[in-house]
């Protein structure tokens, strides 16, 4: 349960059609005290594609009568793009593949919040939690590689932290969060991880547990699924 937000909060989750975007579902859908929770997808109706604009717009246009929102999760994210993985060479990275990547993983979710930030509650807590990755911190960069995909989870962390300070001015008790959910048991991963990777639903439970446990600090925060806080 999200024992941090009012009893009744409403949510929603962009992205729901993903591992651990129906696992946040789920969890939330579960809880006795979120009195309304909504699952949106480019498949669902209304849809959105992170792509379009337009889209994004008219969702939350035909969702407004449904908020405001205490809680936005933004599950939406792709490693692969058009059968192409993650570079793992200099030589390797091309200019469609990374701008791909950049509109997909960083613009967006910004626009995603340009759009959606309106119907955010007002005068009460309520917290935007997007997926990001830890390849996305400049300061954890150890191995090298993957270079659309951590500039693109770098540029994403940029814009939830301006974001962040300029919302917060207007919702003081907001908790804006770049989430690094572990390695998961997902399509999007499915390529490059091992046996040990965590079921989604374990992520998800472990994803709401540490935002529960945020406090507002006007800025943005960089966790992990453990509560660990990550460098910038």
């Amino acid at each position: 349960m999200m024992h941090s937000l009012p009893d009744g909060y409403r949510a929603l989750v962009v992205g729901a059609s993903g591992a651990i975007g129906s696992a946040l579902l789920q969890q939330l859908q579960s809880d006795p005290r979120c009195a309304s929770v909504c699952g949106v997808s480019r498949q669902s109706t209304p849809g959105l594609d992170l792509l379009d604009e337009p889209s994004l717009a008219a969702c939350a246009q035909a969702l407004a009568g449904q908020g405001p929102f205490h809680l936005v999760l933004d599950a939406t994210g792709a490693l692969t793009l058009n059968g192409r993985g993650p570079e793992k060479r200099l030589d390797e990275l091309d200019a469609t593949h990374f701008l791909n990547a950049m509109h997909l993983n960083a613009v967006g979710p910004g626009l995603l919040l340009k759009h959606f930030a309106p119907l955010l509650a007002s005068g009460q807590r309520v917290i935007w939690g997007k997926l990001s990755a830890r390849v996305g911190s400049i300061e954890d960069n150890r191995k090298g590689g993957w270079y659309g995909y951590r500039a693109a989870k770098a540029a994403l962390n940029m814009l939830l932290q301006t974001a962040a300070i300029e919302l917060s001015r207007r919702r003081p008790l907001l908790v804006v969060a770049a989430l690094q959910p572990g390695t998961v048991q997902s399509a999007l991963s499915h390529p490059f991880v091992g046996q040990d990777a965590l079921h989604p639903d374990a992520s998800a439970q472990r994803l709401l547990a540490t935002l529960d446990g945020l406090q507002p600090t006007g800025r943005a925060q960089f966790v992990d699924h453990q509560g660990q806080h990550i460098p910038w």
